[in-house]
């Protein structure tokens, strides 16, 4: 049943989940400052969605009516509970209460983040458990983002929420002073959240995810302008966004070396390098800068049509400096063979094949494939295949399909 001929009650459920979990969570978990209880909560109210709207149809305000039928639960849970803690109880069902009423329907993301960024968690799971929490990403592909297994990052999760319900960590917004010391987990998080929205599993659906993390991109920008970190976030985020229109064609991927400039978006781009200018007015280079910078050379070069190589080569040094990251090793290996310096970027390639977690990340295996192709080597098939095998983008799969025919063509020897 729809409304009005609208969208199908069951895929509005699952579109509200997609686009808007880590609001409504931030909604209810604010209440109780128990994520896992929230969570449960939440699964319900969902739950009771799929159960009810397809023959009720869905209601006026589905979000509203889902926080609704979330709180409903912990208040019962409360209630259920108050023979065993009636303090405790009682002290729920006042704080529901009180934010009720002071802020009904107010986005509580940003509150949220800031609790699941507290000090007293492992600095890892601050970030993972903000991705999860607030921007609604599974632990497989937290995991996958942190290059651990699985089932260590859903362990690690677990014991990140009860730590936090039990340290009884504020939910609420801290002060500026209290803010900055946990900026450096949020500014991870958003980028990690924004990465998996524009190149991940739900890039081909229109980077909801990315959309998310631009919006909170911007607010951490409005609370710290004198943060040129947070400045510097944004205008990556945005110099990648800029070019979200230019990366398909006809459903084929198309990478940055073969994109049409006039696709891009211009005011994006312009709010980018205004961004990244006045943070470097600052004088605090840091990480989200350098790869700011390295995107606004690199679209330079595209428009101009040459590479200053040894001033990318600098920002990827100081980069490695200020990370120690290996992706940022693997991207700087990329840029070598791009520049003729094949040698290097094959001998850094072996060097970070002992790498934990690398065997199974996918853009490793992508670059590992165009780099040994570059230099001729008969292994750039075999790298491609391990990479064809790791993606789930097809767009991406074909165009990764092309490059290792090009690598290594198959033989007409014995055909008519």
């Amino acid at each position: 049943m729809t409304q009005d001929g609208g969208e199908p009650p069951d895929r509005l459920a699952e579109r509200i989940a997609r686009e808007s979990y880590g609001r409504l969570l931030a909604l209810v978990a604010t209440r109780t400052r128990d994520i896992a209880a929230a969570e449960d909560a939440l699964a319900e109210a969902f739950a009771a969605a799929l159960s009810r709207w397809p023959a009720t149809g869905p209601p006026a305000n589905p979000l509203g009516w889902l926080v609704q039928v979330a709180r409903n639960r912990l208040v019962d849970e409360a209630r259920r509970g108050a023979r065993r803690d009636r303090a405790a109880a009682d002290l729920t069902l006042i704080e529901i209460e009180r934010l009720d009423a002071i802020q009904p329907q107010a986005d509580r993301r940003l509150a949220l983040m800031y609790a699941a960024a507290h000090p007293s968690l492992d600095p890892l799971m601050r970030t993972a458990l903000v991705l999860q929490v607030v921007l609604g990403m599974e632990a497989e592909r937290i995991a996958s983002a942190c290059l651990v297994s699985p089932t260590a990052m859903a362990q690690r999760l677990v014991r990140a929420k009860r730590k936090l319900k039990d340290s009884g960590v504020s939910f609420e917004e801290p002060e500026p002073e209290h803010r900055l010391a946990r900026l450096a987990t949020l500014l991870d998080a958003i980028y990690a959240a924004f990465c998996e929205g524009a190149f991940g599993i739900d890039a081909v659906d229109g980077g909801g995810l990315a959309d998310e993390a631009l919006w909170l991109g911007r607010v951490l920008v409005a609370q710290a302008p004198q943060e040129p970190e947070a400045a510097g976030l944004l205008a990556l985020m945005l110099f990648v966004h800029a070019r979200r229109g230019a990366r398909r064609e006809a459903g084929r991927y198309i990478p940055l070396s073969d994109q049409d400039p006039r696709l891009w978006d211009a005011a994006a781009l312009r709010a980018a390098e205004s961004l990244l200018s006045g943070a470097a007015r600052a004088g605090r280079p840091g990480r989200f800068q350098l790869e700011a910078a390295l995107q606004s050379a690199q679209l330079a070069a595209r428009v101009e049509g040459r590479t200053d190589w040894e001033a990318i080569d600098r920002l990827y040094g100081a980069l490695e400096r200020a990370t120690t990251s290996p992706v940022v090793t693997l991207n700087r290996a990329v840029a070598w063979a791009r520049a003729g310096h094949i040698a290097e970027a094959v001998t850094t390639l072996d060097r970070l094949a002992q790498t934990p977690g690398m065997a199974t990340y996918q853009p490793y295996w992508a670059a590992a494939g165009a780099i040994l192709a570059t230099a001729g080597r008969a292994d750039a098939a075999t790298a491609f295949d391990r990479a064809i095998g790791l993606t789930v983008d097809p767009a991406v799969r074909a165009f990764l399909l092309d490059r290792r025919a090009a690598a290594n063509p198959p033989s007409t020897q014995g055909v008519d």
